[in-house]
């Protein structure tokens, strides 16, 4: 029996996204699996994962936005960003509560990320962190990203502040921490890192490895990843679109999901005519 859907997992820290995955596919014995966007070994917090023809829902969800709790600690870095590497670089400078919120406002919207240097982008076919472990140049290029918004939430310390960020898909937390510390004159590492949204899922829905262990599992199906409205196809119009055939329908141009019998994927509407944007079947 073939296992279609959605696992939201609450990944622990000090394991890998693809660790995640190994555990899952040993557990329900299957091929296909796959995830809506990693998560760093010392990250924490919501890991989609995708069973069977879930999969091929990865592109669609590649560029959803993203939500983190994090702690950024200034006055100090690693090459990592984060608490993996060995601190080289540090000042006296201290970071008020009043600086931070003034310099905040500059970092919402877009602007040209530069992704780490230990990061999993991709160099000539080998991983940044790969090529920076191995004592090699590691050039890579800025990418646009997003910032909708920045709340701090408390002042935990010296230097020391707890963030919940909004963001595109494809922004670098430890990154943006390092921008906002240069901002300040100093600098700033990634103490922790919590993702609690990926798109339309949330970290509270979220089952851990243990629950799973224990035969908790809760399967999204794959019609509920998506909040477009439906289509009902009778079923001979169902198999034409399946075989390729465009349909005439008459309705407003956009997304709509596709009912014939069963959810067949996601259909586009343009100009009066319907066929597959994204098939599941």
């Amino acid at each position: 029996m073939s296992i279609n859907g959605i696992i939201l997992i609450n990944k622990e820290r000090g394991i890998s996204s693809n660790s995640v995955l190994y555990k899952i596919k040993k557990l329900l014995k299957i091929k296909k699996i796959g995830h809506l966007g990693t998560l760093d070994v010392l990250g924490e917090g919501l890991l989609p994962i995708t069973l069977g023809k879930g999969t091929k829902i990865f592109d669609y969800f590649l560029n959803k936005d993203k939500t983190y709790k994090t702690v950024f600690k200034f006055g100090a870095t690693t090459p990592t960003l984060d608490l993996e590497g060995e601190i080289t670089e540090c000042n006296n400078v201290i970071v008020t509560m009043q600086a931070l919120k003034k310099k905040i406002p500059f970092f919402i919207g877009k602007y040209n990320q530069m992704p780490p240097i230990y990061s999993a982008k991709k160099i000539n076919g080998k991983k940044a962190y790969e090529l920076a472990r191995a004592g090699k140049g590691v050039a890579l290029k800025p990418k646009e990203v997003e910032i909708y918004s920045i709340k701090i939430l408390r002042e935990i310390g010296i230097n020391e502040f707890e963030l919940e960020i909004d963001c595109s898909s494809g922004t670098y937390i430890r990154s943006l921490c390092r921008d906002i510390a240069k901002s300040l004159n100093t600098y700033g590492i990634v103490m922790s890192i919590q993702r609690t949204r990926c798109g339309k899922f949330y970290l509270k829905d979220a089952e851990t490895l243990q629950d799973l262990e224990q035969g908790n599992i809760h399967i999204i199906p794959l019609e509920d990843a998506f909040n477009y409205p439906e289509i009902h196809l009778e079923e001979n119009e169902g198999k034409k679109l399946l075989n390729g055939v465009h349909i005439s329908y008459t309705i407003q141009d956009g997304l709509y999901k596709i009912i014939s019998g069963n959810f067949l994927g996601v259909g586009q509407v343009k100009d009066n005519v319907l066929s597959f944007y994204l098939r599941l079947v």
